[in-house]
């Protein structure tokens, strides 16, 4: 039986703007194209889509929760598709597409074609217009500014010095920049050119507006 999205919701009530039910629709959706078109399995890749930041995606005060709600989701993911009457060996090709889900692959990478589906539709979604938007929205969320001017440490090393800001510019350094050459679908990768573009256009915007230069 498939995960009626409108149950989904409820899962999502309490998010943050970045991690909220906008989110997971757009991997929903973008997921399922890349399903469609690389010959995955549309019942996992729907459920791990509407599954694989139902607990714990929220960034916490410690930001452990976060940091394993990989972990959380697929356990709740195993919870609710048994509930559906799933066959186990199904309700465990979901949980791996959601614990291997996260860019920095902790502890499981996304061996599956269907794992891979969800981890380059979750990427995607950090390029592009709703990436720039979600990157600075959450820098405010952290209470961070949306740029800085990075550390010659930091371009060299990837390593803040103390006291040293992380901006959604350092982000965009950090992580947003390399996404294009981690993906792993053939249709994921096309999706990120135009994604990638404009997101490095903005940010080379943002940072030439800072300076005062344009």
């Amino acid at each position: 039986m498939p995960v009626d999205i409108e149950t989904a919701r409820q899962w999502y009530a309490d998010s943050d703007p970045v991690h909220d039910f906008e989110h997971v629709l757009r991997v929903y959706r973008l997921s399922e194209r890349i399903a469609l078109a690389e010959g995955a399995d549309l019942e996992i890749v729907h459920a791990a889509a509407l599954l694989h930041d139902s607990k714990g995606a929220t960034p916490g005060k410690d930001g452990q929760a976060r940091k394993e709600h990989h972990i959380t989701s697929a356990e709740f993911a195993g919870e609710v598709l048994r509930q559906e009457g799933w066959p186990e060996e199904r309700i465990a090709r979901v949980q791996h597409c959601i614990r291997a889900h996260r860019y920095r692959h902790t502890g499981e990478r996304p061996e599956s074609l269907e794992a891979q589906c969800l981890f380059d539709a979750d990427k995607l979604d950090v390029l592009g217009a709703i990436g720039a938007a979600r990157t600075i929205a959450y820098a405010a969320l952290d209470g961070q500014p949306s740029f800085s001017e990075p550390s010659d440490q930091f371009l060299a090393t990837s390593q803040k010095e103390p006291g040293e800001a992380h901006s959604a510019f350092h982000e965009y350094l950090f992580k947003l920049r390399k996404i294009k050459g981690a993906l792993f679908t053939q249709t994921g990768k096309k999706i990120a050119e135009q994604r990638d573009a404009y997101l490095k256009g903005f940010f080379d915007e943002l940072q030439a507006e800072w300076r005062g230069e344009r």
